[in-house]
């Protein structure tokens, strides 16, 4: 049995991966609240915006946590292609809910299919990306513990929609990301928590390429998209407010016309 070591450069690779995480809730909850105030392209850019932004966070906040990994005795490996395949499923998962959110005309029921859609997609990026790692030994996982992480994941994305539909305030945005932010770390190292490795050092290990040549270079570009895409929208002003987008009030949600109402504006 692997001797398994979550956070081997102490606290840094946590609260990097963390931050990112946060950032990337914060970012996608002000692009949500402004798509749904907006109209044909305007909205589709937004959503696309937040669902880019919140994936590329939660899929950078996984693998940044994952330089801390290891296993006592053993390299670790990725395979590129699995792992670029978790990053598309984190966007489009994300982008799923957003878009159910943003155009169903039943909220509740489109927080709930899009909060389930959602949380399964975050937790099938998290283990796809576990599923590229390349090690001498097999992997195996805890069942309940796999369960209890899936229910967070569910929650977080959950959660997430319901504050782009409901969170009004910059104050209010800036305290629920940090809440994202620790509900998708807990989805993550709970998932990590259900991880046992048994070695078997004649296993062939090839195919893998060493995370500081691959995974960290794309992680922290697509953190710094996230960082600098925030600088850019906070210092954007909008169409409808003389102040920045991401600095200034959070767009009020308009009533949704009926449907007829709006063929006849049409």
């Amino acid at each position: 049995m692997g001797e398994i070591h979550h956070a081997d450069h102490g606290w840094v690779t946590p609260a990097i991966s963390y931050f990112i995480a946060c950032l990337g809730a914060f970012v996608a909850l002000r692009s949500a609240r402004w798509a749904l105030v907006s109209h044909g392209r305007t909205r589709i850019n937004w959503l696309l915006f937040a669902a880019t932004s919140l994936g590329a966070g939660i899929w950078s906040m996984h693998f940044i946590a994952m330089l801390g990994f290891s296993v006592s005795g053993v390299d670790i490996t990725y395979r590129p292609g699995l792992t670029v395949l978790s990053l598309v499923v984190a966007i489009v998962v994300v982008g799923i809910g957003l878009f159910t959110v943003g155009y169903s005309r039943r909220p509740v029921l489109s927080l709930l299919a899009g909060g389930l859609t959602t949380g399964l997609g975050v937790a099938a990026m998290h283990y796809l990306g576990m599923a590229a790692m390349v090690l001498p030994g097999h992997v195996g996982y805890d069942h309940t513990t796999v369960a209890l992480s899936l229910g967070i994941a569910v929650f977080a994305a959950t959660a997430a929609l319901w504050a782009a539909l409901n969170i009004k305030g910059t104050l209010a945005v800036l305290a629920a990301a940090p809440v994202m932010g620790v509900a998708v770390c807990a989805m993550h190292y709970t998932g990590m928590a259900a991880i046992s490795v048994q070695l078997d050092l004649s296993q062939n290990t090839q195919g893998g390429v060493m995370a500081l040549e691959f995974i960290f270079p794309l992680g922290v570009g697509l953190g710094c998209y996230v960082f600098f895409g925030a600088l850019a929208f906070a210092v954007s002003p909008s169409r409808s407010v003389s102040q920045p987008v991401m600095a200034g009030p959070a767009a009020p949600l308009a009533p949704r016309r009926p449907l007829s109402a709006q063929s006849r504006r049409r």
